[in-house]
């Protein structure tokens, strides 16, 4: 059974159909991708499976089990995590900070043992602080651990905002365009990272990314979605060579390599 399954997904907005007749089966430990034109209906998708929006039609399964109407926080809470195309960052909060308030989902010692400061408090938070370093170690954001994030190169704030998903422990992580308005140099970075949680942490991932770069050398699964449907999927090689793909997406001048 696919770790993350979708099944015949249809999403409107008024009169106006977004998303048609979407399947997706993720695989454990698989790394996906999800390219199109902008405005193809990518993010939407995201936002479906995440329970922003509620599907029209369609079913989805996490780990077996049906999420469609549920909270964002409780579709979070079962294992998938993401990061967001615009940056949702806190400006007043240190880089730590942000990764420990991630992990505050997980504690168990509930208002009395906050109140009295328990011996169960106190061992909960080392482990949150010893994650959330851990985290930022992967992320290569350890050495900034104090400073607040707003005051860190754009590069790092996006690695910042992959610390705070991973501190969730999802089976699977979204990441939505997240090396747009990168340099070359924190592209390459990013990549590397991006591989490093795929082969450390064995995560399944789903990411969508216009540089063609990182997407054929990341994935093993690439969908094309033009208009809200897919019209191609397969192997990067495949994709590559789809000359629906070409004529739809990979011959524009717009798409950044």
């Amino acid at each position: 059974m696919p770790l993350l399954h979708v099944e015949n997904m249809t999403h409107y907005f008024g009169g106006l159909r977004a998303v048609h007749n979407y399947n997706l089966a993720v695989e454990p430990g698989q790394v996906r991708g999800l390219i199109g034109p902008n405005g193809a209906g990518k993010t939407t998708i995201f936002n479906l499976i995440t329970g922003i929006y509620r599907p029209t039609e369609g079913s989805i399964t996490l780990d077996g089990e049906p999420i469609v109407g549920l909270q964002p926080h409780e579709i979070a809470s079962r294992g998938l995590g993401r990061t967001f195309q615009d940056l949702r960052l806190w400006r007043h909060m240190t880089v730590l900070e942000h990764v420990k308030m991630a992990r505050y989902s997980t504690i168990g010692y509930g208002l009395v043992g906050a109140f009295f400061g328990t011996s169960r408090r106190h061992r909960e938070e080392e482990a949150i602080e010893r994650k959330a370093l851990e985290l930022m170690r992967m992320m290569r954001v350890d050495d900034v651990a104090e400073q607040r994030v707003t005051n860190l190169p754009y590069g790092a704030q996006r690695r910042v905002e992959m610390a705070r998903a991973l501190a969730m422990n999802p089976k699977i992580l979204f990441l939505d365009e997240p090396t747009v308005g990168m340099t070359p140099g924190e592209l390459n970075e990013m990549m590397d990272i991006i591989k490093q949680v795929r082969d450390d942490l064995g995560l399944a991932i789903f990411l969508i990314e216009h540089r063609l770069k990182m997407v054929m050398e990341l994935c093993e699964v690439i969908q094309t979605l033009v208009f809200g449907e897919v019209i191609a999927e397969g192997s990067p090689e495949e994709i590559q060579n789809n000359p629906d793909v070409i004529e739809a997406y990979l011959g524009k001048d717009t798409v950044e390599t």
